[in-house]
């Protein structure tokens, strides 16, 4: 038997998917907050890297399910988050105009 150790955060009905496939799996849940933040950014991070590698809409959607949850574990909504986007948007600019800092010089 063949086995692969993880240690991630997985979404939650994968131990099932995973054993109606015939395989089985260990699990355990998070022991805290700071824990699952620390997975979840992780996650993130992950999905990240493999939406960069494929370019797979799938992982996009990935990152953004981590997203969420990392926002209810920060108690914030959207519309909190949209707030702050807007304000820091107003002060400091977007990306649309896909601006590359190359040097800063001090004089």
């Amino acid at each position: 038997m063949t086995e692969i150790d993880y240690d991630k955060l997985v979404r939650d009905r994968i131990p099932e998917i995973i054993e109606a496939s015939g395989k089985q799996c260990s699990t355990h849940r998070v022991s805290n907050s700071a824990e699952k933040t620390e997975y979840l950014v992780k996650k993130i991070e992950e999905e990240l890297e493999e939406y960069q590698e494929s370019a797979n809409k799938e992982e996009l959607a990935d990152l953004l399910e981590a997203f969420y949850s990392l926002l209810e574990m920060e108690n914030l909504d959207l519309d909190d988050l949209e707030r702050i986007r807007i304000k820091k948007k107003e002060k400091r600019g977007g990306f649309e105009k896909g601006i590359i800092l190359e040097q800063v010089k001090e004089k």
